[in-house]
């Protein structure tokens, strides 16, 4: 199901909750992981969809996280400065595309930029690939510099429940190579904490379960 988004989120009120209620969150769907290690579950079904603009209607994510994109551009005022580029893909697009930079970009490149079929964000709605908006936009790597709106947006995108997925320097962490373009919707407080971290998601659910663990562990010495 698809639909256009009026924003409900107050912009003077960042959404995001302080990390003490961290405690209340375990791993939601907002926190699902998927990568080559983790593939897609097959009991997934395709999420509830919103276009985040009618410029571009064939670019959707989960409805959610459309809202609060859609909040965090106009609070920026950047809805003509930075744009969507890749959003949901179900299996068969990403197999497209996946074979299509085989051909075009060779092995090397595409396992670098281009997650195997069944181990995409994209899949889950929950990841969007974003550039500053200019005449060419190269669709498996657009711009989006550390400058200017884009850094901008970078640095206030955890209040709103985002993070730059695959940062420089995780890359043997994540297993992507840096990809300064890709934001994934993990939600509050999560966001706010991983960012003050310096963690990847993958970071962040080790430390999740490590908490967990050691709850546990209390309980059963009391």
């Amino acid at each position: 199901r698809i639909r256009y988004l009026k924003t409900t989120v107050k912009q003077d009120q960042p959404p995001c909750e302080s990390e003490e209620t961290l405690m209340k969150y375990t791993c939601t769907n907002h926190l699902l992981l998927v990568n080559r290690h983790h593939p897609l579950p097959e009991s997934c079904t395709a999420p509830d969809l919103a276009v985040i603009s009618p410029e571009f209607p064939s670019i959707q994510i989960q409805s959610e996280a459309a809202v609060m994109l859609t909040d965090l551009l106009r609070t920026l005022h950047a809805e003509d400065r930075i744009v969507p580029v890749s959003g949901y893909r179900t299996m068969e697009e990403q197999k497209q595309i996946f074979s299509d930079s085989l051909r075009e970009n060779g092995e090397e490149f595409t396992y670098q930029y281009v997650a195997v079929p069944g181990c995409s964000e994209h899949q889950t709605g929950l990841a969007i690939d974003l550039g500053e908006k200019r005449e060419e936009i190269d669709f498996i790597r657009p711009d989006f510099p550390y400058t200017g709106i884009c850094q901008t947006f970078r640095e206030l995108a955890p209040q709103y429940g985002f993070v730059e997925r695959y940062p420089k320097g995780k890359e043997e962490v994540t297993g992507i190579a840096w990809e300064p373009w890709h934001f994934r919707y993990v939600g509050c407080p999560h966001a706010q904490i991983m960012t003050e971290h310096g963690w990847v998601l993958e970071e962040y659910l080790d430390y999740l379960k490590e908490m967990q663990l050691s709850e546990e562990s209390g309980e059963e010495e009391q």
